[in-house]
C-alpha cells in the first residue's frame, strides 16, 4: 500500500499540486455534493500517501476527481482489479433468478486472435486447442458487432425451471428487442424461444405462452417445476428472448 501512496503523491507532484491543494479542492467537492466524507485533510492525505493508509471510497472518489484519474484504475493501484468480476462473481450461487449487471461493467475481453490453420468450423473439435494466441480486446469495439440491446441474468442454482436444457448456476444473454413471445414456428425444444420474465416474486426463465390476459410459464418436461401462470402484464413482464 505504500507504494500505492508515493504513486499518488508522484500524481499529486506531477500536477503541480500541494498538500493544501488537494484539501482545499476536496473541501469544495464535499460543499458542491453535501457531504463532508469526501474531504481530506491534510493529515489524512499526508497517511495515505506515506503510511500507506487507504482511503474511503467517499475519499477514493474526491482523489479520483482532483488528479483527474479513472476511479477504476485507482482501485487497481489499491490492488482490486475489477476486470476480474467475472470470475469473482462465481464465489456466490444465489438461489434465485436474477438479473446480472456485473458484466456490463466489463471494459475489455480475451477473444482468440489466431486459430490453427487446420481448424474446420464444419467439423467439432476441442476450440481451446485450435487457438494459437489470445489478445485482449476492449469491449467498445466488440459492442460494434451487437444487433441489439441484451442485458445478462443468472439462473439461481434452485432454479431447476428448464433443467436440463437450461442448468441452473449458468449466465444467459438476453435479447430485449425480442419481449413479445412467439406463438408456434419450431420444430423442436432446441428452437423453441426460452424467455426471461420479470414478476413481483422475481425473476423466471421460461418457455412462455399467451392465453388471453395469462402469461403461463412452462417448464421443461423433465424439470420437476409446475407451470406458472400471471396476469399479463400486470403481473409479469417479458424482458426479452434468451439468445
Amino acid at each position: 500500500m505504500n507504494d500505492t501512496g508515493q504513486r499518488l503523491r508522484l500524481l499529486r507532484e506531477g500536477m503541480g499540486l500541494t498538500l493544501r491543494d488537494v484539501e482545499s479542492a476536496t473541501l469544495r467537492l464535499a460543499h458542491d455534493l453535501n457531504n463532508d466524507e469526501y474531504q481530506i485533510s491534510l493529515s489524512r492525505l499526508s497517511d495515505i500517501e506515506t503510511k500507506g493508509t487507504v482511503p474511503s471510497i467517499f475519499r477514493l472518489y474526491a482523489l479520483s476527481a482532483v488528479y483527474r484519474i479513472d476511479l477504476l484504475e485507482l482501485l487497481q493501484w489499491y490492488g482490486i482489479n475489477t476486470g476480474h468480476i467475472l470470475q469473482d462473481i462465481k464465489a456466490s450461487e444465489p438461489p434465485r433468478t436474477h438479473l446480472n449487471s456485473a458484466l456490463k461493467r466489463l471494459e475489455s475481453a480475451l477473444v482468440p486472435l489466431k486459430l490453427d490453420p487446420s481448424f474446420n468450423p464444419a467439423a467439432t473439435c476441442n476450440f481451446g486447442r485450435m487457438i494459437e494466441r489470445w489478445g485482449t480486446v476492449p469491449l467498445a469495439s466488440l459492442s460494434t458487432l451487437a444487433e441489439g440491446d441484451y442485458t445478462y441474468g443468472y439462473i439461481g442454482s434452485e432454479d431447476l425451471t428448464m433443467y436440463p436444457l437450461v442448468l441452473p448456476g449458468a449466465f444467459v444473454q438476453i435479447d430485449e428487442s425480442k419481449n413479445i413471445v412467439s406463438e408456434g414456428g419450431w420444430r423442436s425444444e432446441y428452437e423453441r424461444p426460452i424467455y426471461f420474465i420479470e414478476t413481483r416474486e422475481g425473476f423466471y426463465c421460461a418457455w412462455c405462452t399467451v392465453r388471453g390476459a395469462q402469461l403461463i410459464l412452462q417448464p421443461h418436461p423433465l424439470s420437476p417445476v409446475p407451470p406458472r401462470i400471471f396476469r399479463h402484464p400486470q403481473e409479469a413482464e417479458v424482458l426479452g428472448q434468451v439468445v
